[in-house]
């Protein structure tokens, strides 16, 4: 039996010190800002991604390419490695198409290869806490299939909830109407949202106030974590550039449930685009999204 590799894309926004640890493959999401093109090893440091968006700046996505995942895939087939590829939704990007149009093309050209895809159909660390998952059966000696069955089976239990701080990034992705965007600003509405079982970006409830947003999502955890309350995955809080709001999350979370597994990181830009500055989401294993 071939060994195997775990690869990814940059939108499971694991933080690069777990990445490099764990030796994850992760072909890059791509984003333009003020006429320039980042992703693929060309980053714009996060704060300033999300300063220009604060002054006014517009961002715009592009999946993964075709060419990189052809050459990430082809390296690790010329290893001797078969690939575990964990991909960001299909019903929010091209990018998982992308991915098994690559793989098909490679596993054609290398007969005796194989690559798994998984649409997590999920996002940010909903998608990275898939990855850890699968690290820690893969660390366990399960084989490829063993961790793409069990993943497969319980993919709808990977939860992402988020609120933003400003609903006109949101009205520029298409996700709420401009009328909404302006009356929800002026009486300082914030949405709470989820990704769906189909893994899209969908509308929970909203409420009025950031504090009671993030009071919020804490609380609908509190409903779905169900048989994961003992989980070894941490609970995951991402942010776009709020720190502060992030860590005021993880205490409410530390009250709450009485845990320190708490892991806090960035959105990174290829999602921040959409969500805009200001953004805070859990991530989280529960019985149901």
């Amino acid at each position: 039996m071939r060994d195997f590799v775990i690869t990814t894309d940059s939108n499971s926004d694991l933080p690069e010190s777990y990445i490099k640890e764990k030796q994850i493959g992760v072909i890059p999401h791509y984003y333009d800002i003020d006429a320039a093109t980042y992703g693929g090893g060309n980053e714009l440091p996060v704060k300033e991604f999300y300063d220009k968006m604060r002054a006014g700046s517009s961002a715009t996505t592009t999946a993964s390419n075709p060419a990189v995942i052809r050459e990430t895939f082809t390296r690790y087939i010329s290893q001797g490695y078969d690939i575990l590829h964990i991909s960001f939704s299909s019903a929010l990007s091209g990018g998982y198409n992308n991915i098994c149009v690559g793989a098909a093309e490679i596993c054609e050209a290398h007969p005796e290869a194989r690559i798994v895809v998984l649409d997590t159909l999920n996002v940010s660390l909903g998608q990275g806490l898939a990855i850890m998952k699968a690290v820690q059966m893969k660390e366990a000696g399960c084989s490829l299939d063993e961790i793409h069955s069990w993943l497969e089976e319980h993919k709808q239990e990977f939860c992402v909830q988020f609120t933003v701080e400003d609903l006109k990034y949101l009205y520029r992705g298409g996700r709420i109407s401009k009328t909404t965007a302006v009356v929800g600003s002026l009486i300082n509405v914030k949405p709470v949202l989820y990704v769906n079982p189909d893994g899209q970006l969908v509308s929970l409830s909203t409420v009025r106030g950031r504090k009671r947003s993030l009071a919020t999502l804490v609380a609908n955890m509190e409903e779905r974590r169900g048989s994961y309350k003992e989980d070894s995955l941490p609970i995951c809080i991402v942010h776009g550039d709020a720190l502060q709001d992030a860590e005021y999350t993880a205490s409410l979370i530390r009250e709450k449930f009485g845990t320190d597994n708490i892991l806090i990181n960035t959105v990174g830009p290829s999602i921040g685009a959409h969500s805009g500055p200001g953004a805070i989401g859990i991530c989280f294993m529960g019985d149901h999204r």
